[in-house]
């Protein structure tokens, strides 16, 4: 697996569009023991354009590392890549245990509160992005729900020198698997040299972009952007009515890997502390009141 040179990667970061309608960012590097590495990526980095996004991190694992842990009032979505190696154990208090396989994703609505664990199996080496959604207040005390899509039932766009799986949503009238909470569309393409790839999002939505190898030239708004791996851009609505085309060019000599993330924005605050987010630090009190009095269940076997 050739990733991880890219995870070490720290780029200058900089801002384009005079309208600060969209921001680029490099991700920041930290690791936990010796079984983790990742870049991180956080909405408070982009000025709030990547709601509803709450943080991205690009990682690789290769050991148990977090343990059992809750979550409430957001979903964890775990996007595995497919140069993935082995299998990623989930556990949850949804009565769910089994593996994920590479090219997998799995949306956990954890809503008013679950228990939750993922772990590469032994000899395994995992890598891809675990990203927190949030959810608008009307839906943070919600059961909590789950959805596992397997690579083989991912549709595909396929071109002369293109690949895009469509995890999650639609993209040029291909529909593949809707989440259990907000509508998003999540993308995982690769584009050879001198290809380009397009999408339009719906109506009002946010999207991010970000270049997990090589480079690519990402274009909206009449703006052009040069992205390296490690960085991201995300796009803001702002105040127009629809967010133009978003295209993707690769005029490098290497193929380059990305993920395209588009969903509208929640435009709640939020506070977060560790894996809840919830609507104010008072809430998130009570979640933590809720796991000590054992509401949030229990792992399966």
């Amino acid at each position: 697996m050739n990733t991880t040179q890219n995870l070490a990667v720290e780029l200058d970061e900089k801002q384009a569009s005079k309208g600060a309608s969209a921001l680029v960012k490099s991700g920041q590097p930290f690791s936990v023991a010796d079984g983790f590495q990742a870049l991180a990526y956080r909405d408070s980095d982009f000025s709030g354009t990547m709601d509803p996004i709450v943080m991205v991190d690009h990682y690789m694992m290769s050991q148990p590392t977090f343990g059992p842990h809750p979550h409430a009032g957001m979903s964890a979505v775990s996007m595995i890549f497919e140069d993935s190696e082995g299998r990623f154990h989930n556990r949850d208090s949804l009565g769910n245990a089994f593996d994920i396989m590479p090219g997998d994703l799995y949306w956990l609505k954890a809503g008013a509160g679950a228990i939750h664990d993922e772990f590469p199996l032994a000899g395994s080496q995992i890598h891809g992005l675990q990203l927190f959604v949030n959810l608008p207040a009307s839906l943070q005390y919600g059961a909590p729900e789950s959805l596992h899509v397997s690579a083989q039932h991912m549709p595909v766009l396929t071109g002369e020198g293109s690949r895009v799986r469509i995890v999650l949503g639609e993209s040029n009238g291909i529909k593949g698997a809707q989440s259990p909470a907000l509508p998003m569309t999540m993308l995982d393409g690769f584009l050879e040299s001198n290809v380009r790839f397009s999408h339009v999002p719906q109506q009002g939505e946010n999207a991010w972009v970000t270049v997990v190898s090589g480079k690519l030239t990402v274009s909206s708004k009449g703006v052009s952007t040069n992205l390296s791996a490690g960085q991201a851009i995300a796009f803001s609505e702002l105040h127009s009515e629809h967010l133009p085309q978003i295209t993707l060019d690769n005029s490098g000599s290497e193929t380059v890997h990305f993920v395209l993330v588009a969903a509208k924005p929640i435009n709640e605050e939020y506070v977060q502390k560790g894996p809840f987010v919830m609507s104010s630090y008072t809430e998130i009190a009570q979640a933590e009141a809720d796991l000590r009095a054992g509401k949030f269940g229990s792992l399966a076997e």
